[in-house]
């Protein structure tokens, strides 16, 4: 993308995130679907990412669990084993030799699971026993059962942070660029922000600040484990994600990018507040914009973002980089179709997380190669 083509939309411009020197700013979200057979990553997933990477592109995997106990979803990957971690290299590889940055999301869903998924069929931990109830699944028409969760002890959240930890190491001996901790929609770390979820009386619990803590001290040592400047967070402060609400969201948000000022990490991508839950967009009085602004680090905007807003976030400086999920998930050209204004293909929501390895996954069309003035 270059030329006056680039110059006429701020997502088509450069920018420079950290160490990284990004060609444009239309980034690929994190999207679960659910093709990794027994939580290890498939040769398929080559082609997938490799389709959406660009030169100078930011591509983010879909969620990946942390540990045995962080599954709720069924064929989703983790990265916790040592199969894991070689499943994901080639993967990595494929996209680094088109000349993307590879972010891999970390992910632990807390109490948006059941026994069928966890070690020995032991409850799901979270930071409540209260239990979710049942939801209809993302496609609209499976109904997702929840067991009731485990309240961790106070001396048990040492270890999850570890397991944050550990599965940040291994993304670096995968060869990803960074990772992004998954913060938002109801998983763990937002059951502790969470006052709708988070009951405790511990330091875990109660005040701003001890809701906080767990999901900052995984910051902390992640941090810590692989530096600063290939960290990224996750957070939906104004989501209702797996029942997870809080009663001053606009707080919750700036806290949290207040605090994450001090660890200095290269990004924080969070979800609009017009989004509340999945598939569910709304008219809000609420804006990112005082959030966007006490942060110090990159800026990723989300949710429900098609070309024209994304171009007028950028231009307004209401962030630096957008993401795009579905409309990604159906054009893997994107970027290349935002340039020349064509026509997106549809997504197809019927196939989001059917694990099927070419159908609604690698076999979307790309734009017959289109030649334009630069």
């Amino acid at each position: 993308m270059e030329g006056k083509v680039q110059g006429q939309q701020p997502l088509l411009t450069p920018y420079k995130m950290g160490k990284f020197h990004l060609s444009h700013r239309v980034v690929l979200a994190p999207l679960t679907r659910q093709r990794s057979w027994n939580n290890v990553p498939q040769p398929h997933a080559i082609l997938y990412y490799s389709q959406r990477a660009t030169k100078g592109g930011l591509l983010i995997t879909e969620a990946t669990g942390v540990s045995d106990t962080a599954q709720g979803y069924e064929h989703t990957p983790g990265i916790w084993t040592k199969e894991q971690v070689e499943a994901w290299k080639p993967i990595v590889d494929a996209v680094h030799a088109k000349g993307s940055v590879f972010i891999c999301q970390l992910w632990h869903v807390g109490r948006v699971s059941n026994r069928g998924f966890q070690p020995n069929g032991q409850a799901p931990i979270s930071s409540t026993d209260k239990a979710l109830t049942p939801q209809i699944r993302s496609n609209g028409f499976d109904v997702a059962e929840f067991s009731a969760p485990r309240r961790l002890r106070t001396d048990e959240i040492p270890q999850v942070v570890n397991d944050f930890r550990l599965a940040a190491r291994n993304a670096m001996e995968a060869g990803f660029d960074g990772v992004e901790i998954h913060g938002a929609h109801g998983y763990l770390p937002d059951q502790f922000m969470k006052d709708q979820v988070n009951d405790r009386t511990d330091k875990y619990g109660g005040s701003l600040e001890n809701r906080c803590r767990f999901p900052l001290e995984v910051v902390e040592a992640v941090v810590k484990e692989i530096g600063a400047d290939k960290v990224g967070i996750r957070l939906s402060p104004f989501g209702h994600h797996g029942q997870a609400g809080d009663s001053n969201p606009a707080a919750l948000g700036l806290y949290m990018v207040e605090s994450l000022n001090k660890y200095s990490i290269l990004y924080c991508h969070m979800v609009e507040p017009r989004i509340r839950a999945p598939g569910e967009m709304c008219d809000c009085s609420h804006s990112l914009a005082p959030i966007r602004k006490a942060f110090n680090g990159t800026f990723i905007a989300a949710g429900g973002y098609v070309q024209e807003d994304g171009n007028n976030a950028v231009a307004e400086d209401r962030a630096d980089l957008v993401a795009f999920g579905r409309w990604f998930l159906a054009n893997p050209d994107l970027p290349k179709r935002f340039a020349v204004n064509a026509p997106l293909n549809k997504y197809n929501r019927e196939t989001f997380y059917t694990p099927e390895p070419v159908i609604g996954y690698t076999d979307y069309p790309f734009l017959e190669d289109v030649s334009y003035e630069p």
